[in-house]
């Protein structure tokens, strides 16, 4: 996990996170993974969050390098789902995986008993 690039979570996404993650079956390799990234995240405000950097309910344009298939979709807590729109939710091992990251980053995700999960950043939008 060494050479995943830095990330950046902004502190109230940081918050709830974590209290989500509390509530999270001993055992969940992805809550597990994800609280991994959390701990090892630089926390900051909204004013001091670099340029596409995914948040919480950021729309991320992103490319599996896996199979070459770009996607794009919103990242959201898992409770939340929006009529029509392609969401992954953060305990998902994509939604994990994108947190944090900026566009131009690439990361490779472990998956249990597969190859990693190949992604990279292409274009992020934040909610309104």
């Amino acid at each position: 996990m060494s050479d995943r690039p830095n990330i950046f979570v902004l502190e109230h996404d940081f918050d709830r996170l974590s209290a989500m993650l509390e509530k999270q079956p001993h055992g969940n390799e992805t809550a597990e993974a994800l609280s991994l990234e959390l701990d090892r995240a630089t926390l900051v405000d909204v004013e001091k969050l670099p340029s596409g950097t995914v948040t919480m309910n950021s729309l991320v344009h992103f490319k599996n390098e896996g199979n070459d298939e770009e996607h794009t979709l919103r990242l959201v807590y898992p409770t939340r789902r929006e009529a029509g729109e392609k969401c992954v939710s953060v305990l998902a091992p994509a939604g994990a995986a994108l947190l944090g990251l900026r566009v131009g980053d690439r990361i490779d995700w472990p998956l249990a008993g597969k190859k990693p999960l190949s992604l990279k950043i292409i274009h992020v939008t934040h909610a309104n």
